[in-house]
Formats: C-alpha cells, sequence, structure tokens
C-alpha cells in the first residue's frame, strides 16, 4: 500500500476533484525550476555518495529537527554540530532511531507529507517509519545510498530538475560552482547572490566581513565608493562564474531607504565604527535594499528580499549551534510604507523584477497584491516556509489573485536544503494549484481551457521568467 494517497491535496467534490486530477496530469511530469534553494553545490561538484540516511534527512534539515527538538530532544542528540566544534551524537544510526521513534510528531504537517513522498518515490518504501522499523529503513536507504544512481547529479537528472539555484554570502569564492562548470556535467546549478554578511551592521563580524569584501574585489570597501564599486565587482563575478540570476536579502523588515549619498556614505562609517543603533542599522539595509535595486537596473540579477523573520530568534542556540537552525520566526511585517521609498525610486521600471516574500500572511490581502497588483517592478513569492502547503497555497491564492491576479507572482520555490524534498515540495505546490484553479472553473470563475494554461504557467513558465532562467 502506498505511503501517499494518489489524490492527496485535490477537492472532496467528485466533478471538481476530476478536474484538478486531469488539470494535475497535465503539469506533473513538467522539470521542476528551482530558483530559490539552500542545497548544497559541493554535493553536485563533487558527486560523492550521501554519507548514510540521517546525513541526508535529519542533520541538515532544520524542518525536521526544529520539531524533535520542541519535544525536549536536545539538538546534540541529532547529530547537529556544535558552533564550537563541541561534542555532538556522530552514530548516524542512534540519530535515525530517534528520529523514527518520534516520527509521530509529523503527522499532518508539510514536513510528514514531503518525508512519505521522499521514502516512497525516492527510496520505494512503503510502509509508514516508526521505531520498530528503523533499522530496516536505515538499511534499505543506505544500501541504495551506495549505489551509482543514487548520487546527487543521478538524482538531479532522476527528479527532473532543469535548473537548480543555492544561495552563497558574498564571500563565497564559488570554488563549488566552478568546479561544476569544469566538470562538463550538464546539469544546470547556478549561485545567487546573498550579501547580507556586508550589508548588515548586526550581522556577526560586520566590519571584518567588509574589509574582507575589499580584499576579494581589489577595493577600498570601508569607503562609500568602494563599497558600492565592490559589490558591482562581486555580483558581476556572480553571474560570470556561478551563473547567477539573481540576489537574495533575508533582513528582518521590509523597510527600504534612498538616502542621500552624503547620508548614506555616513551611515555606513558609523556601521563601520559599530556605533550605530539598530535603527541606523536597520536604515542602512533599507537604503542597501534600493542600492540593490539600482544595480539590478544595470546588471539584470532579480531582487528577492526575504522579510519578516525574526532571525535566530533562541539565544542559546544560536550560541551553540550558530546560524539557520530552526529558530526563525515569523513577525508582523509592515509592506505599504516599507517599500514606499524604493518604489517611489524604482517601482515603475519594467525591466526591474524585484520578487517579494512574506511569513506575515496577514499582508496578502491588504498590502502585498495591491502593490503587485499595480507596480510594474513587483512580482509575488510563493508561500515560504512552512507555508507552501496546501493550506498555506491555497490561502495565498484565495487572498491574493482577485487583487493582482497569476501573472504578477512568480511560480513556486522551494527554498530547501534537504534535496529529496525537492520533488516532493513541488509536488505539493502543483497538486494545490489545481485544485484551486478546479475550483475557480467549477464556481464560473475560469474557463475550463485557461486552466490548463495557468497551471502551466505557475508550474513552469512564471518562475522561469521571473528569475531570467
Amino acid at each position: 500500500m502506498p505511503l501517499t494517497d494518489p489524490d492527496r491535496l485535490f477537492p472532496m467534490e467528485r466533478e471538481t476533484r476530476d478536474l484538478a486530477r486531469s488539470l494535475y496530469r497535465s503539469v506533473a511530469d513538467l522539470p521542476i525550476i528551482s530558483p530559490h534553494g539552500h542545497c548544497d553545490p559541493r554535493w553536485f561538484a563533487e558527486n560523492d555518495r550521501f554519507p548514510n540516511p540521517a546525513e541526508l534527512f535529519v542533520v541538515p534539515d532544520h524542518y525536521v529537527f526544529r520539531m524533535l527538538v520542541s519535544q525536549g530532544i536536545a539538538m546534540t542528540d541529532l547529530g547537529v554540530p556544535r558552533a564550537d566544534g563541541g561534542e555532538t551524537e556522530t552514530d548516524p544510526r542512534k540519530i535515525w532511531r530517534t528520529f523514527a521513534s518520534n516520527c509521530h510528531l509529523f503527522r499532518g504537517t508539510p514536513s510528514g507529507m514531503w518525508l512519505d513522498h521522499s521514502f516512497e518515490h525516492v527510496f520505494g518504501l512503503y510502509e509508514p517509519l516508526s521505531a520498530a522499523n528503523a533499522d530496516e529503513y536505515y538499511e534499505h536507504i543506505d544500501a541504495k545510498l551506495g549505489q551509482d544512481d543514487f548520487r546527487p547529479r543521478a538524482l538531479f537528472e532522476r527528479f527532473g530538475v532543469e535548473v537548480l539555484a543555492t544561495t552563497e554570502s558574498a564571500l563565497d569564492d564559488l570554488a563549488h560552482h566552478k568546479a561544476i562548470r569544469d566538470s562538463g556535467w550538464a546539469g544546470r546549478i547556478v549561485t545567487t547572490y546573498r550579501p547580507d554578511s556586508v550589508v548588515d551592521p548586526e550581522f556577526e563580524g560586520f566590519a571584518d566581513n567588509v574589509v574582507r569584501f575589499g580584499e576579494i574585489t581589489g577595493e577600498d570597501a570601508t569607503t562609500w565608493d568602494g563599497y558600492l564599486a565592490a559589490h558591482r565587482k562581486r555580483r558581476a563575478y556572480f553571474k560570470e562564474v556561478g551563473g547567477a540570476t539573481a540576489s537574495d536579502h533575508g533582513h528582518p523588515t521590509a523597510r527600504t531607504e534612498d538616502l542621500p549619498q552624503e547620508a548614506a556614505a555616513e551611515l555606513f562609517a558609523k556601521a563601520l565604527s559599530g556605533d550605530c543603533t539598530s535603527e541606523e542599522a536597520d536604515a542602512f539595509r533599507g537604503h542597501m535594499l534600493t542600492e540593490m535595486a539600482r544595480m539590478s537596473l544595470d546588471d539584470g540579477l532579480t531582487l528577492q528580499i526575504h522579510a519578516g523573520s525574526w532571525r535566530n530568534h533562541s539565544g542559546p542556540v544560536f550560541a551553540a549551534h550558530g546560524r539557520d537552525k530552526g529558530f526563525d520566526i515569523p513577525m508582523r511585517t509592515d509592506y505599504v510604507g516599507a517599500l514606499k521609498p524604493l518604489l517611489d525610486a524604482v517601482g515603475m521600471e519594467p525591466d526591474l523584477t524585484v520578487i517579494l516574500f512574506t511569513l506575515d500572511e496577514t499582508v496578502y490581502g491588504r498590502e502585498l497584491a495591491p502593490l503587485a497588483g499595480a507596480f510594474p517592478a513587483l512580482k509575488l513569492g510563493p508561500p515560504w516556509w512552512f507555508f507552501d502547503s496546501y493550506e498555506g497555497i491555497k490561502r495565498f491564492r484565495e487572498a491574493t489573485t482577485e487583487t493582482c491576479g497569476f501573472y504578477n507572482t512568480a511560480g513556486f520555490n522551494d527554498d530547501t536544503r534537504a534535496f529529496c524534498s525537492i520533488p516532493a515540495r513541488h509536488d505539493v505546490a502543483r497538486r494545490s494549484d489545481c485544485a484551486y484553479l478546479a475550483t475557480l472553473v467549477r464556481t464560473g470563475r475560469l474557463r475550463e481551457s485557461e486552466a490548463y494554461e495557468v497551471a502551466h504557467d505557475l508550474t513552469y513558465r512564471l518562475a522561469k521568467e521571473a528569475y531570467g532562467l
């Protein structure tokens, strides 16, 4: 018996379900466009086997281990590395048994659906994971990982991925992207320019990062003009060496500013000295979004804004394990006032693409859809984080479609570090969108022929166009 229902996420009413199923069949096998995510380019550069099931499904995936941590299981018991290099569990079988014994925690969650999809469709497992079959599961997956057709490049091709974007710091040398390019492999892996470490004055080591930024680029990045020139050089490098088509900015707020250059230079000097207040740090981040947008007009990179997350909310977890360990928590976020300076500067530019993401669902209908439905430069990114689920996608479509339509959105991206979840997440998006489109048809709001076109666009074309892929 399969782990996943073939009709999962489709409407209950028979005729609507039949149409949703038909729409889904028309897009189910389209290539995957994965234009934003956090997979490790090393996997594809070296093409070594994944070490073991725990390293594939548990240790790197904060969607998984945060749920276990919420029930009192220590990160160290799950093999999550410590920032200080201290002791953590290294026995992958023990980590896996802990995971399997607690897999009931994922019932009804997006993670549970993603995991079941991966177990069934990638590894051919058809019984639910449990403490009783943990070792059997482990041995089966581990044996598969030892086969050539389960190496990263082979899975990339098997998953039907046409292009996958990773995300690298502005200070990254892109060595793995160089190795991929030089290997002659046909798989398309591109990087994304993520300059937070040299844009956010509250990022740890900001001043030292800026000095390093200058050394890499041959500019005096401690001066305002040299700093901007360094960004332009790195963006060009990311395009040339890593095939970048986008930048990404993970700011606490969506605030933008368009300061006079003299004022921006003064604020930058304060940031380097460590003397700026939190308000001034936010203003500097906001001004740099506008600077990045202007640079995008010159070099064509799509600008992504991932705002509204209180990053690394747990001080003790951040101190012990570092960034991106499952404690990024959604916050109330303003977009209308926050984006006005940027939009006054470049919002009417048809050759600029700014993709907005949010974790604050209350702004979908009130703020984001009206903005994207008016400004040529704006597109709405798909539901992000745990909201790339059936309910999350449904809420997004219901709140935004009437105001900005489908064609001011940017398709779907999976935003994942867990490689095997990519086809699972895209499958959820395709099913959820087809369910919504079928409902529109059956309620007389969309022609059936149009629904098939829209399904194709949401699955494939919109993401390619929004990211210049």
